[in-house]
């Protein structure tokens, strides 16, 4: 017989819970493991399917399209599509022979999964879509002197790049992912059969702070001078805490004084 919560969990999952709800069913889950099973092959099926159904576009293409962007008039009016907290749609510059309405009508839903929602959200995409292929790590490392060096030259931000293994947090190594039109870095780090993603970007925006849960996924979001950091994992809230102080004791031991 199924677990009476194993819809609360399914609600957990989808992101549907907020709060006290989902740090209830955080607390059943350690106990349960029915429900763990359960959650766990709700992420497998949809690793699977954003694998093997989402599309994408090649490197190169990626590449051109942003160069067209980056080379638009800065009158133009592509930005209204834009929701307030997601990353510009590298796309819009793509089509020339197209006006800017034109390119809205033909593209707004078969493209609506990249730009709707909340910048968590995608977060939390990337996050599964590096779990799901072979762009977990670019530069496969835990030497620091090693992984720090590659983001100066891929990246648009130098972070705080440290091997913890000694307190359970191997440095795997790092990669580059586009966030808010900018190649964030990200740095990879296994813990135990969990695998953290910690993203750094340049604030923007004004960033943010604090916890929040999307999908299943544990996430912290932090600043440090001009950087923005998240990291996103499904291991528990303390573990990925702990990895979250470890960084900031870093930072703060890099700072110049």
């Amino acid at each position: 017989m199924a677990c009476a919560e194993s819809l609360k969990v399914q609600a957990y999952f989808d992101g549907e819970l907020e709060g006290p709800q989902a740090r209830a069913i955080e607390q059943h889950l350690e106990s349960c493991t029915d429900c763990r099973a359960l959650l766990t092959d709700l992420k497998r099926l949809r690793t699977v399917i954003r694998r093997d159904l989402s599309p994408r576009a090649p490197a190169a293409l990626t590449e051109r399209i942003r160069a067209a962007l980056d080379a638009e008039p800065a009158q133009a009016t592509v930005h209204v599509l834009r929701p307030a907290a997601a990353r510009r749609p590298f796309w819009l510059g793509a089509f020339g022979g197209l006006t800017v309405g034109a390119l809205a009508a033909s593209l707004l839903f078969s493209l609506m999964p990249l730009i709707g929602g909340s910048f968590a959200e995608e977060l939390a995409g990337a996050h599964v879509r590096s779990l799901g292929s072979t762009h977990l790590v670019e530069v496969e490392s835990s030497d620091h002197h090693t992984v720090k060096p590659w983001f100066a030259g891929h990246a648009d931000v130098s972070p705080v790049v440290a091997d913890f293994a000694a307190q359970g947090f191997r440095l795997v190594g790092g990669r580059t992912d586009l966030l808010d039109h900018q190649r964030a870095a990200v740095l990879v780090y296994q813990h135990g059969a969990h695998v953290i993603n910690v993203f750094a970007w340049e604030d923007r925006h004004g960033g943010r702070a604090g916890r929040d849960t999307r999908s299943g996924y544990h996430m912290i979001f932090w600043q440090d001078r001009d950087l923005a950091y998240c990291a996103v994992s499904d291991t528990g809230w303390n573990e990925l805490e702990g990895l979250v102080a470890l960084l900031r004791a870093q930072q703060a031991a890099d700072a110049p004084h």
